[in-house]
């Protein structure tokens, strides 16, 4: 298995150096590099795309949960795990989706575990398949999408899912078509017909006649697979909840 690509950050070195040791002691992963402020946090991570982000919440500069909100936003499959010393921002976690949250001082095994966990998702992403059949609902209606490039017209029986990437809003279609558009999730959400199009999370639209498979990831979401396509997206428990609801 290749080595999962982290990033820490804590505004305390002694702190850093515990993650660091417990990193080690987990074996199967590199630490690409360690900030000590929110700020250089997004630096990092903007010059290293880590898969793996361990933070403090209370930081200088910019906290945790906004640098979770950020990094979100450029991609939202960055797992992202928490230490602090109070459970009273467990709720902003939760909102950010993050994968765990731990409290300081941590017991070594708990931090183990929850290390485990993450290399068990990036490395088993296929483990305990939700399997699911298609309502063969078929759409013929089309989508204008305003973009750099100006205006495309896509079938929305053939969009198969839309989400945020890099601070911009990216459609994806059959054949790997790749659409951006200046519009946002919601204005897009907003114009998609409803008993198709569903929004999964907060950076991610998609069509549920094209879900093959849901996948659990870390302790608050899951993977959703699509037909056609390599790309997947995420999906909260709450949303989870919610679409089950749509399916016999």
């Amino acid at each position: 298995m290749n080595l999962i690509r982290t990033l820490i950050a804590d505004d305390d070195p002694d702190m850093r150096m515990i993650m660091k040791k417990i990193l080690s002691k987990a074996g199967g992963f590199e630490l690409l590099a360690e900030a000590e402020n929110g700020e250089m946090l997004l630096e990092l991570y903007k010059e290293h795309q880590p898969q793996l982000v361990i933070m403090d919440v209370e930081m200088p500069e910019l906290t945790g949960v906004e640098c979770a909100r950020v990094i979100q936003d450029m991609n939202p499959k960055t797992t992202m795990i928490f230490a602090t010393a109070h459970d009273k921002y467990m709720g902003d976690a939760f909102e950010v989706y993050a994968f765990d949250y731990l409290l300081k001082p941590f017991k070594l095994d708990r931090a183990l575990r929850t290390l485990s966990r993450v290399k068990e998702k990036l490395s088993a992403p296929e483990m305990d398949v939700i399997p699911f059949t298609s309502n063969e609902q078929t759409n013929h209606d089309r989508l204008t999408v305003k973009g750099k490039e100006g205006v495309h017209f896509l079938d929305l029986d053939k969009l198969l899912l839309v989400q945020r990437e890099d601070r911009s809003t990216v459609l994806y279609a059959e054949g790997d078509q790749r659409f951006v558009t200046t519009e946002t999730l919601s204005e897009l959400e907003a114009r998609l017909p409803k008993d198709t199009f569903f929004r999964s999370h907060k950076s991610y639209i998609v069509n549920i006649n094209q879900i093959e498979s849901i996948t659990p990831y870390g302790r608050w979401t899951y993977v959703i697979r699509l037909r056609g396509t390599k790309r997947d997206a995420l999906i909260t428990s709450e949303r989870f909840d919610e679409l089950m609801k749509l399916f016999p």
